[in-house]
């Protein structure tokens, strides 16, 4: 995992359930917002979800990937997942992107505070992102 990702582990290791719960929303809080040049429109939908949540990945640079995550203020726990993933991995290369554990969540240890459908909505949006970086790796015409 990136070193960023793994800090955020680290972070909600030591924590209650309770206080896990506190720093999800506060990671919700920290999402930014589009670019202008960025349309939810224009973005990939997360049905997995259980609020809207759209992403984009830009990975014409793959030392440097961008991610681009939209979701409604009224999400909270949607929005902190989608920080988390922000946070942990923006700016990382492709390659350290597609060695994140598919599980790594689990580590955030809020299988016993959130539900399992929102744990699979993070699931899927690391499944999504790593489904771009990996198309984008093999050569044309596999």
């Amino acid at each position: 995992m990136t070193a960023a990702l793994d800090e955020i582990v680290e972070d909600f290791a030591a924590l209650s359930d309770s206080e896990k719960i506190q720093l999800l929303l506060e990671f919700s809080d920290d999402l930014p917002e589009l670019p202008e040049s960025l349309a939810e429109a224009a973005m990939e939908p997360v049905p997995e979800c259980q609020s809207p949540l759209f992403l984009s990945v830009d990975n014409s640079d793959p030392d440097s990937v961008q991610l681009y995550f939209s979701a409604p203020p009224q999400a909270p726990t949607t929005r902190g997942f989608a920080s988390i993933l922000y946070q942990g991995l923006n700016g990382a290369s492709a390659g350290e992107i597609l060695a994140v554990p598919a599980d790594f969540y689990t580590r955030l240890g809020l299988d016993s505070a959130i539900s399992p459908l929102r744990l699979r909505g993070m699931s899927a949006m690391l499944t999504r992102i790593k489904a771009h970086l990996g198309a984008s790796a093999r050569p044309a015409g596999s």
